[in-house]
């Protein structure tokens, strides 16, 4: 009580028809040791204008004429005011007590016994500052999650731009030193008639072909030109290539017609096709994956399972699975979301999107179009 009294007075206000019980009320606080500062109301009206001020607590009669302390709680809850609110009457049944209390009331007290008051008040008053505190920390939280989420959407989106640039680099220099360097080898071999040269030649072309295929295939890890056919036939692409090199039966079921999804979906399509096949090549132990992509209620589904081993709860709370990690946010760039079940019988992962009526238009955290990752309407 004494920290109570050395701090600013209490504004208290007080909705009571009898200035006695008003009078009454204030020598009960004055006597507990609090500063307070009051303000008397005895209608709706005066209530509700009263509300527009600051207040620490306020404490109601339960019947005033033509008005009632509960009417003054629902008014203070719709209000959205997180004011502590104690209810004092000399006629409240237990039943309306209860009601008081499950509606929002802190405390309820009866006339005959304000002796407990002082410390129903400092109670309520100290419950509403930790309510509004822990409110408070849940709200800084949720806008530290959600600036955490837009850096990790803007790093996958930096991460598409960035592997476009080295892609172009690897095209343009790479790509053209060793062009340049076959012909030049192949007009060596053409102008000597020297075996030893002719086999020197040779050598070096099969090494050049097989850094221009290297480059190549590097080129397409980082920017899958095969989007530009359109999201199906990169999908068609991937899963031969994804059998042919690992020996799994990989097959794809989806409409025979393009899709009209929006820009930035077939990318991020695409690559969560890409993580999941690596994935199930480096730890599934599966026989067979089946691919699903389909069209329903404007979402775009992409479903990839598998016949491994599964993932066990510990695999999926791994502290370090940053690849799964890694789909939830790539799916968020587009504003779509990935489920994750496995059990004994294997794994599957679904993408879902939401899809802008027609495909048209760029999602919000999509580059502009000029951008080397907008891969348009494909």
């Amino acid at each position: 009580m004494s920290s109570r009294t050395a701090e600013a007075p209490l504004r208290l206000l007080h909705l009571e028809d009898s200035e006695l019980d008003h009078v009454l009320t204030l020598l009960h606080l004055q006597r507990g040791g609090l500063s307070v500062e009051s303000q008397r109301v005895d209608s709706e009206a005066d209530f509700l204008l009263a509300l527009e001020q600051p207040w620490d607590v306020i404490v109601s009669d339960y019947n005033l004429p033509g008005f009632s302390g509960l009417v003054a709680l629902d008014l203070l809850m719709a209000r959205g005011d997180d004011v502590p609110f104690v209810l004092v009457s000399g006629e409240i049944g237990e039943d309306t007590a209860v009601e008081a209390m499950r509606n929002g009331a802190s405390d309820y007290l009866l006339k005959n016994n304000l002796a407990r008051l002082v410390p129903a008040l400092l109670h309520a008053i100290e419950a509403a500052r930790t309510r509004r505190a822990r409110q408070r920390a849940d709200r800084q939280l949720g806008e530290s999650q959600q600036r955490l989420q837009e850096l990790a959407q803007h790093l996958q989106t930096s991460i598409e731009m960035e592997r476009a640039a080295i892609a172009r680099e690897i095209h343009d220099d790479v790509g053209g030193s060793l062009t340049a360097l076959k012909f030049d080898l192949a007009w060596i071999a053409r102008h000597s008639d020297s075996a030893e040269v002719q086999t020197r030649v040779q050598g070096a072309l099969e090494t050049v072909t097989a850094a221009i295929e290297s480059s190549q295939r590097i080129m397409h890890n980082l920017r899958p030109a095969i989007l530009e056919q359109g999201l199906l036939a990169a999908l068609q692409w991937m899963t031969a290539r994804f059998e042919r090199r690992t020996g799994i039966a990989c097959s794809l079921r989806a409409p025979e017609q393009a899709l009209p999804l929006d820009p930035g979906v077939p990318l991020v399509a695409y690559r969560t096709a890409q993580e999941a096949l690596t994935n199930v090549s480096k730890h599934a132990q599966a026989t067979q994956v089946t691919i699903d992509l389909l069209m329903a209620g404007g979402v775009l589904s992409l479903e990839i399972s598998d016949n491994g081993r599964g993932l066990s709860p510990d695999d999926l709370a791994k502290a370090r699975s940053f690849g799964i990690r890694g789909l939830h946010e790539r799916a968020r760039t587009v504003g779509g979301w990935v489920d994750l079940s496995s059990d004994a019988s294997g794994t599957t992962l679904i993408l879902s999107v939401p899809l802008n009526p027609g495909g048209v238009g760029p999602s919000p955290s999509e580059p502009d179009a000029d951008d080397p990752t907008g891969w348009g309407d494909l």
